[in-house]
């Protein structure tokens, strides 16, 4: 259908609310316009669109093309907006459920999830079924028949990593995979042992006091399993202040990457993958989830 844009504005209410441990909290929304959304991968990438900078509500029409309509709009009447993982979507049941990190009221998306009630209504920006190309927005597109992969996230990834091992599960022969999740504390450990084909390394800082991303860096050096090359060139640096983002792009069924964290983290995996254990940068997607702020900035 010529014309139709992959991504569109959905109003939803919130239904409900479940805590998936200490530290993440599942909001499931509803409305008729959830009926004309879709997920095309299990890292889907959607926008919440919060209250703009002088309190009013998104309202922004549902048709047409979304970000030059956001564009246009006065700078203090635009909706603040943040990324999510869409965790599932049910056209049929008109549900799309999306996890918070709850890290405190500073952040306006976590200061939203926790104090939203029943029949709260926002707007969100997600793939739109009646398109029926790929909508894009993710990074999981590993080759048919996949044998290894590597799995890496801190808790904001949790969500788009835990519906890839739903994903895999699915498979006749999901591949070996190996997993580091790195989360706040030992109570957000969910319990993932159904996987039997992933062998899941926990990394809860609250039992070491690492700061946010030491233990992620230090387990990967100390076990990952990756193809064994020779050390490589180093790649260029991302420049300061720059988010990492490059999407894997290997047709190679022999491993696939997906490394998802903190900014700085990421750049840091990115250098001693590629460069130290000479790891194919073409296997695997590193993404910047998010980027820690700069005291005083």
């Amino acid at each position: 259908m010529a014309g139709v844009p992959g991504y569109r504005i959905f109003n939803v209410q919130l239904a409900r609310k479940i805590a998936v441990s200490p530290s993440l909290l599942s909001l499931v929304f509803t409305g008729p316009d959830v009926a004309q959304m879709k997920s095309d991968s299990p890292d889907q990438r959607i926008k919440i669109l919060l209250a703009a900078e002088d309190g009013s509500l998104s309202a922004m029409p549902t048709e047409g093309e979304w970000y030059p309509q956001y564009l246009s709009m006065p700078k203090e009447k635009r909706p603040v907006m943040r990324t999510y993982t869409l965790r599932h979507v049910d056209a049929h049941r008109q549900e799309a459920t999306i996890e918070f990190v709850c890290h405190g009221t500073e952040g306006p998306a976590s200061a939203w999830a926790i104090n939203a009630v029943p029949g709260d209504a926002l707007q969100m920006v997600a793939p739109n079924a009646a398109c029926k190309e790929d909508s894009g927005g993710y990074e999981w597109t590993p080759p048919d028949g996949l044998l290894n992969a590597l799995i890496v996230a801190d808790e904001t990834a949790l969500p788009a990593a835990r519906g890839i091992l739903e994903q895999l599960a699915g498979l006749d022969n999901p591949p070996k995979v190996q997993a580091f999740f790195e989360v706040p504390e030992a109570g957000d450990c969910v319990d993932l042992s159904a996987f039997t084909f992933a062998d899941i390394i926990w990394l809860p800082r609250a039992t070491t006091g690492a700061t946010h991303g030491e233990c992620l860096i230090e387990a990967v050096k100390e076990r990952a399993r990756v193809p064994e090359n020779s050390p490589q060139e180093a790649l260029p640096d991302i420049e300061e202040g720059e988010m990492m983002w490059e999407k894997a792009t290997t047709t190679s069924q022999a491993f696939f990457g997906w490394v998802a964290a903190e900014s700085t983290v990421v750049k840091h995996l990115r250098r001693y993958l590629t460069g130290e254990r000479g790891v194919d940068p073409t296997t695997v997607s590193f993404m910047a989830y998010w980027a820690k702020r700069k005291r005083g900035g």
